[in-house]
């Protein structure tokens, strides 16, 4: 089961698509952090969301809030990922241990692989204040996400 509202988010570390390790806890009393995980790299729906993230990352920036988006893909693969559609926030892989922090967030697919759609927004304590999870199919609503901010 995901993650709920009020859920302390567990602390993380994972290379992002330039190889630089990012940890969860380094955010805390700093930013709001929106995660979101996603199922794999270069797929439709994948790439909508991303890309619709990049477009409007000022909403997020603005909000004093990181976003980082975490999949099942390699390192390498989301380098080439993030090249291609200039993502300039960090993709983080959950490869190995093969998605060991989209178990603990409870958005694991184990028959698929994969993490499904799922988004936590956490303040700066690391407690989880909003969350939604969708399945692979069903892209998310990025307004959802601004408004859950703005209650921060």
């Amino acid at each position: 089961m995901a993650l709920q509202v009020g859920d302390e988010a567990p602390d993380f570390e994972l290379k992002d698509n330039h190889g630089r390790t990012v940890r969860l806890s380094d955010f805390r009393g700093e930013k709001n952090v929106v995660l979101l995980f996603y199922p794999f790299a270069f797929t439709g729906v994948c790439t909508g969301e991303l890309c619709e993230l990049r477009d409007n990352l000022p909403q997020f920036t603005d909000r004093d809030t990181q976003l980082l988006a975490v999949s099942n893909d390699s390192m390498h693969t989301l380098r080439v990922f993030g090249e291609q559609e200039g993502l300039e926030y960090p993709l983080l892989s959950d490869f190995w241990p093969h998605g060991n922090v989209s178990r603990a967030y409870g958005v694991f697919d184990e028959d698929k692989g994969c993490a499904v759609r799922g988004t936590f927004i956490l303040d700066k304590t690391g407690t989880v204040r909003w969350t939604v999870v969708n399945g692979l199919p069903d892209a998310r609503d990025l307004t959802e996400y601004v408004k859950a901010l703005d209650t921060l």
